[in-house]
């Protein structure tokens, strides 16, 4: 690596094509079919893309606006990254919103992790089955990081963890929890319980244990499955599941947002 540090350019016009990769950003749909298929993300704020550099990825360029620019390279370092400057009005025309938060970077995707390789080690993971909301997701990982997920496992057809809004709803977080994408159910539960997993799915069911009687004696490696709200959980899954367990509550709520659940759920099988 060089010592040359980052490629400063400064951009005026809104149809430079270097400015390529940070156009349209709120287009969920367009992100989701070109980010995969360019082996990009974007990581949004500085402490998101310092997490991402702490992880070991690279950045491919980063936008900023000329107050953040030395933020941008104190990051950076010595890598010879281009670094695009731009007006408030210029970085709002080509992304689709007013960027507060400072730096937006384009970031390289890596390559994805097997199974078998993110649940090494693990004894908590959560999988989250086909939530499309990607603040759910981001908040879900958040969660995770926070109370002691050591994996998170996405289904097939589950919201892209490193969408930008994921990325920034989890703080960064998304670099530290080891996570990828699970088989279809009847491959990921062979796979799961070959690894001697216990599947536990939160959800509704006159069969199901209770949290706390689950927590008090919970299995060694404890997969929690988390459904959609709404949906919840789909027949698959609950197939799946060794164990259905609820999360007791009053006043006639029979639901939680995905990441509440997850957060209460953790909690209740933190290590003693």
């Amino acid at each position: 690596m060089t010592t040359a540090g980052p490629l400063i350019e400064h951009i005026a016009d809104v149809d430079d094509p270097r400015l390529a990769d940070y156009r349209n950003l709120t287009d969920v749909a367009l992100r989701r079919i070109r980010e995969p298929e360019s082996g990009l993300y974007i990581a949004e704020s500085a402490k998101v893309l310092a997490r991402a550099l702490q992880a070991g990825h690279e950045p491919r360029s980063v936008l900023v606006q000329d107050k953040w620019l030395d933020d941008a390279r104190a990051l950076l370092g010595a890598r010879t990254v281009p670094v695009y400057v731009t007006d408030a009005a210029t970085t709002e025309a080509v992304t689709g919103y007013a960027v507060h938060r400072g730096v937006l970077a384009s970031m390289h995707r890596p390559p994805e992790r097997s199974v078998e390789e993110v649940l090494a080690g693990a004894r908590r993971a959560l999988i989250l089955e086909d939530i499309v909301d990607h603040t759910n997701v981001g908040a879900a990982i958040r969660c995770a990081a926070a109370l002691g997920a050591d994996a998170v496992l996405v289904t097939p057809r589950c919201a892209d963890p490193l969408y930008r809004r994921s990325v920034r709803v989890s703080m960064g977080t998304v670099f530290q929890v080891p996570w990828t994408r699970l088989p279809e159910w009847g491959e990921a539960r062979d796979v799961l319980h070959q690894a001697g997993w216990h599947i536990a799915a939160l959800a509704l069911a006159e069969d199901a244990i209770d949290l706390d009687a689950f927590a008090a004696d919970p299995p060694e490696r404890v997969a929690l499955v988390l459904g959609a709200e709404g949906d919840g959980l789909s027949g698959r899954a609950l197939a799946a599941a060794d164990t259905v367990v609820t999360i007791p509550m009053l006043r006639g709520v029979d639901s939680l947002n995905v990441a509440a659940a997850s957060a209460v759920a953790l909690w209740a099988l933190r290590p003693r």
